[in-house]
């Protein structure tokens, strides 16, 4: 089968992994080369296309291995992996690359609940220390004078900003930001359903049917097709039978070629995508942490529907947080594990939402909830109590109603008497981008 190699991608890494193979006078040349994207999207699969493609051989890390129970262990780890690499070059006679797959979620920090361990420290010096040094890697207790062939590093991972900032400077890592244009992901998409005969047409509606789904969600709709048949083939062996009848079985089930009309894919895509909404419109972990919490009341009644954000909004922030933009990051965040702070065009605080004169909220706050509402936003609340505000750790309130400016102002009203002792800070999110924009502390204890 012949997948779609991004053009784009392929330029990238073909050039950095050539890069570090040759000579070239008096240049400074990153060892590191981080692929980064939203989820999804294809980077190890893309990845390991143009390893095929060029004939290289790949030594892989999981970012799972990055941490050990024994201190030391994924930082030898990486030595010991980075050396067969190097022993590969010399005995093959091909390029080698060393892949570490999901950086971010072995070594990175993502706010400051995240637990830094000794091995995490130890992963990034060493990292930082063979991108220095990249043909002189010693394992601990040994050394060995023999110079070994540089090999590049290749990391793939979600957002970098979560490492170790003087890691993934310029001079020791070269970043590609990943995000197929349209053009890429029909050529995917394409490849993807090109053993069931779907014609260009198709593949092009079908990939703008749904054009803010992530590539893997196409691998799913392929998936899920073969389901009806699956389904049948259960109901006509029986359930008792299922298991002597696919595993170790001389003749294995065979199924015919499924329906494959693009009507059919739009219809097992409208159901994902309803499951995956189902999912974030629920929330229920919010809702039982509330009651455990010991605030039964803030608890929406049953049958209520959750105005549901990215969870992703609900991670500390140092300070206010204006809206990123969705085009250039999936989910931005600092060297230090911080929410995004990106520019936002100022919101003049005129609205069609009179403020209610009733309202015992401070004019800027009601100025703020007119100007969050009349932009799209919907509304969220978070709250921490005085020991807890030095080291950011928030706390998500109850949902506000974000139908009308009036409702807001009530539901508002009513969590700052709740939580009266405590801080409480007030924030939009964007729907379309699922961040946080304009965040505001609206009360201080004590004031």
């Amino acid at each position: 089968m012949a997948y779609y190699l991004s053009p784009r991608f392929l330029e990238k890494l073909a050039v950095h992994i050539t890069k570090n193979y040759l000579k070239l006078p008096e240049v400074k040349i990153p060892l590191l080369l981080g692929v980064h994207g939203r989820k999804g999207e294809g980077k190890t699969f893309q990845c390991e296309l143009l390893y095929e493609r060029m004939g290289v051989e790949v030594v892989h890390i999981s970012g799972g291995e990055l941490e050990s129970p024994d201190a030391g262990d994924p930082a030898r780890l990486i030595r010991l992996r980075y050396r067969e690499a190097a022993e590969l070059v010399r005995v093959r006679g091909k390029m080698a690359v060393l892949m570490i797959n999901d950086i971010d979620a072995g070594a990175g920090r993502f706010d400051a609940l995240t637990q830094y361990t000794v091995n995490t420290q130890l992963v990034n010096n060493t990292l930082m220390n063979i991108a220095d040094n990249p043909t002189n890697v010693q394992l601990p207790g040994s050394y060995d004078e023999t110079e070994l062939q540089r090999v590049p590093i290749i990391l793939t991972g979600n957002d970098l900003s979560t490492l170790y900032a003087p890691l993934i400077r310029d001079g020791r890592m070269d970043k590609f930001y990943w995000q197929p244009d349209r053009d890429d992901r029909i050529g995917i998409v394409g490849g993807i359903f090109a053993p069931d005969g779907l014609s260009s047409q198709d593949v092009t509606m079908l990939v703008d049917t749904f054009p803010t789904q992530a590539i893997d969600f196409f691998g799913a709709v392929r998936a899920q097709i073969y389901n009806e048949q699956i389904r049948d083939f259960i109901y006509s062996v029986g359930l008792e039978n299922v298991s002597r009848s696919v595993v170790n079985t001389t003749t294995p089930p065979s199924f015919r070629k499924p329906d494959f009309s693009l009507s059919h894919l739009i219809e097992v895509g409208d159901r994902l995508v309803r499951e995956q909404r189902r999912v974030d419109d629920m929330r229920l972990a919010n809702e039982y942490n509330r009651v455990l919490q010991g605030n039964p009341a803030s608890a929406p009644p049953t049958g209520s529907v959750y105005h549901a954000y990215d969870p992703e909004a609900h991670a500390p922030s140092a300070g206010a947080v204006p809206v990123a933009d969705a085009a250039t990051t999936d989910v931005s965040r600092n060297g230090n594990g911080d929410a995004p702070q990106c520019p936002l065009p100022p919101t003049p605080h005129t609205s069609t939402h009179p403020p209610s004169h009733s309202s015992t909220l401070p004019p800027d706050v009601q100025d703020q909830i007119n100007a969050l509402l009349a932009q799209g936003y919907r509304l969220g609340l978070e709250h921490v109590d005085q020991r807890r505000f030095q080291t950011n750790a928030w706390q998500s309130g109850p949902p506000i109603p974000s139908q009308d400016a009036a409702s807001a102002r009530s539901t508002l009203e009513r969590c700052l008497d709740d939580y009266d002792q405590d801080y409480v800070r007030l924030f939009g999110i964007d729907p379309k981008t699922k961040q946080r924009v304009m965040e505001k502390i609206i009360q201080r204890p004590g004031r």
